[in-house]
């Protein structure tokens, strides 16, 4: 599989192109996706040595992303991100407004846009198909939420603090979310048949 091929992503079989991806059916998943990344802030487990949370957040905007491709998957992200910053009580314990955006984790929130794109481009590419490679896209995904949190936090936490307080304590969690995603995405297109689809 060359990465200037695209190919369908679930959402695309369970709505093929071939008979019309609505712009209604496209925004529908991109709201409920916002949806899910705001009710899996909710559930997160507060760390009193950072102000990072564990929470399942990160899964579900790679998930967002592999699902529905690049463009709904980021779409799904900004919705959400937006919707907080205007004053939805949607980040992690409720918090909202553009103080919490500009906060230690707002790196982390707008990373999540992201990453929800490359992990979207990558399950375009064919990376959610096998288990392997679908373990690539999520490392992908998440080194991109790293890299735009971790260097948000230290202005906060400084330098030498940022990768105790924001890396080494989500390692494990990240690590089954993987796994979690590695198992079932492949499985799924085990249960449809393997099929492809191109587009371009």
């Amino acid at each position: 599989m060359h990465l200037s091929q695209r190919t369908a992503v679930l959402a695309d079989v369970l709505c093929p192109p071939s008979r019309g991806l609505s712009v209604v059916w496209s925004a529908a998943l991109v709201a409920a996706f916002a949806l899910l990344i705001a009710l899996s802030a909710q559930v997160f487990i507060p760390l009193p040595f950072t102000p990072v949370p564990v929470t399942l957040q990160t899964l579900t905007v790679l998930l967002a992303g592999v699902l529905l491709g690049s463009r709904r998957g980021a779409a799904a992200a900004v919705v959400y991100v937006g919707a907080g910053a205007l004053g939805l009580p949607l980040f992690a314990a409720g918090g909202a407004g553009l103080a919490r955006l500009a906060g230690p984790t707002g790196g982390y929130l707008l990373g999540f846009i992201a990453a929800a794109f490359a992990a979207g481009w990558l399950a375009e590419r064919g990376l959610d198909r096998r288990v392997a490679t679908m373990v690539i896209a999520m490392l992908a995904g998440n080194a991109v939420i790293y890299a735009c949190g971790l260097p948000w936090l230290a202005l906060y936490v400084g330098l030498g603090n940022v990768l105790a307080l924001g890396l080494v304590p989500f390692i494990v969690g990240d690590a089954l979310k993987i796994l979690f995603a590695a198992a079932v995405l492949p499985a799924s297109w085990r249960a449809l048949g393997g099929r492809v689809g191109r587009d371009g």
